[in-house]
């Protein structure tokens, strides 16, 4: 088998790569010029199970492309099968119509990915689980959960632990933490989002006094709205507030507002390259979910089972 990675996040690569014990596969990915890219693999694929890292975080659009060709470069060196691992898929948040002449890009990007030569994909806290179908490729969405569980039992033993979701529709993902911790209770912040990017919490559901609040999402971008449910689980009688996030998209002040926010700490994944101002910030830590990955590449080459990584 062999591990190519995009120039998106080279440092979870190059984890994978030391967990695996397999080298990264030499290529040469660069730009024109006019900012075209070009890709070159310089080493023989032919016949090969190749697994190709790339998330497609900022600048998403570059980031998307970089994987696209990569994909075509690799399907037309004759690669047996091709997995695009996506850590961070994006795109996932425009699952839908939620208007009037408007897109559905995931399915788009989906599209893309399956006419480059994709052969299957495995991806991380996909925004949607709908965006499995997608695909008319084998798609396998990995959970980073069992990671978040085991710290959090690491570090807050012993606590009084309130799950939380930042709003209705993350219940499914905070059920399944607190599921781990135990049969946490669970607890809900229910908002009204005023226009994009920015939202107002309304109301607590669910009894926070005196607990240690864990507030679960997949993907912080803005926090906006996980700053407004830390300060209004607060205002409700909760101990204290942390944020588990998979993916730190962490977009303009992001960082600035966590700090200057009542939340104790963000946690969040190595989905995503972690920026300077997260890597700067005392109040922003990152877990790892290389190991996650490369067990997950592991058994799709072996042809094991996936599924029973979440047992």
């Amino acid at each position: 088998m062999k591990l190519l990675s995009g120039n998106s996040n080279l440092p979870l690569v190059q984890a994978i790569s030391r967990y695996l014990e397999i080298p990264i596969t030499e290529a040469s990915v660069r730009r024109f010029a006019d900012e075209e890219i070009f890709v070159e693999i310089l080493e023989n694929v032919r016949g090969e199970d190749v697994f190709v890292v790339q998330s497609t975080a900022y600048p998403a659009n570059d980031n998307l492309m970089e994987l696209l060709i990569c994909i075509d470069a690799l399907h037309r060196a004759s690669a047996k099968r091709i997995t695009a691992v996506i850590p961070y898929f994006g795109y996932a948040r425009q699952d839908r119509k939620p208007g009037p002449r408007t897109p559905i890009s995931a399915k788009l990007v989906a599209n893309l990915i399956t006419t480059a030569g994709a052969d299957r994909v495995l991806s991380v806290d996909l925004h949607a689980g709908q965006i499995q179908g997608f695909f008319d490729i084998p798609t396998d969405n990995l959970f980073a959960a069992p990671v978040m569980s085991a710290d959090v039992q690491a570090r807050y033993a012993g606590k009084a632990v309130t799950v939380v979701s930042p709003d209705v529709g993350g219940v499914v993902r905070a059920r399944a933490l607190a599921k781990r911790l135990d049969n946490a209770p669970l607890a809900i912040v229910d908002k009204r989002r005023e226009r994009p990017g920015e939202s107002e919490v309304m109301n607590v559901i669910g009894d926070v006094a005196g607990r240690f609040c864990i507030l679960i999402d997949d993907i912080v971008d803005s926090a906006g709205t996980l700053c407004n449910a830390a300060a209004a689980l607060l205002e409700a009688g909760a101990e204290e507030v942390i944020a588990y996030c998979t993916h730190g998209v962490l977009s303009g002040a992001a960082v600035q507002r966590v700090e200057a926010s009542r939340l104790r700490e963000l946690v969040i994944t190595d989905s995503i390259a972690a920026y300077e101002s997260a890597d700067a910030s005392d109040k922003v830590r990152i877990l790892t979910i290389a190991p996650l990955l490369a067990e997950a590449i592991k058994r799709i080459a072996d042809e094991s089972s996936v599924s029973s990584l979440f047992d």
